[in-house]
């Protein structure tokens, strides 16, 4: 699979980890393809590394891996996405009264927000859920861990959870992408227990059956 990832912080760079050595042609996206932290990270993964709109320009699949506030505009500048499966890390964080919290909720999301900003593609709302560490490495974990998705488009979902099932994810699927509407505060979970609650950031949740 043809794997473009725009955006190389700890997200994106979490899931060129992952996705190192599964047989995916990854090309990394950013703003500054010759920067040094850039150049590494392509260089450990075997990617290539260019400006975002090229790299989605090439790409079967498409993984948004950018902060909230700055994802408007570096989406925007993607140009035509149509017919591209669109995956959406982000959750749409922001402070409101002293707080870090979800922005949008209730009657949209931010998955939602992003199938706005991209018409013609098919969106996917993902890896939002654990941190970063999860999503490099996950095999050590006693439980594989879960991963939701959401999204219109059957076909696009099944990629997606053939590339969840690379991460060392077991992939569910939660419905239509109206569903990120539980899946961001399912996020913002995850969050609460990481960075308030003294959990800590190497666990994830998992589907137990009995």
């Amino acid at each position: 699979m043809r794997v473009a990832i725009i955006g190389t912080g700890n997200v994106g760079s979490a899931i060129a980890r992952g996705l190192k050595g599964k047989g995916h042609a990854m090309t990394l996206g950013a703003r500054d393809a010759r920067n040094s932290e850039v150049a590494t990270l392509a260089a450990e993964t075997g990617a290539m590394a260019t400006l975002p709109a090229e790299a989605a320009r090439v790409a079967d699949v498409v993984i948004l891996a950018l902060p909230w506030g700055a994802a408007e505009t570096a989406i925007k500048s993607l140009g035509d996405l149509s017919g591209k499966i669109v995956i959406d890390c982000m959750n749409p964080l922001g402070m409101s009264g002293g707080a870090l919290g979800l922005t949008v909720g209730h009657t949209t999301s931010g998955g939602e927000t992003v199938a706005g900003w991209l018409p013609g593609a098919h969106v996917v709302k993902t890896l939002n859920q654990v941190g970063a560490e999860i999503m490099a490495k996950n095999g050590h974990l006693p439980h594989r861990p879960v991963m939701f998705m959401a999204g219109d488009s059957e076909a696009a979902k099944q990629q997606a959870a053939s590339l969840l099932a690379d991460l060392g994810f077991e992939p569910l699927d939660a419905g239509g992408l109206t569903k990120a509407r539980l899946l961001e505060p399912f996020g913002m979970l995850w969050i609460n227990q990481a960075m308030f609650r003294g959990k800590g950031r190497n666990w994830a949740f998992a589907a137990v059956a009995g």
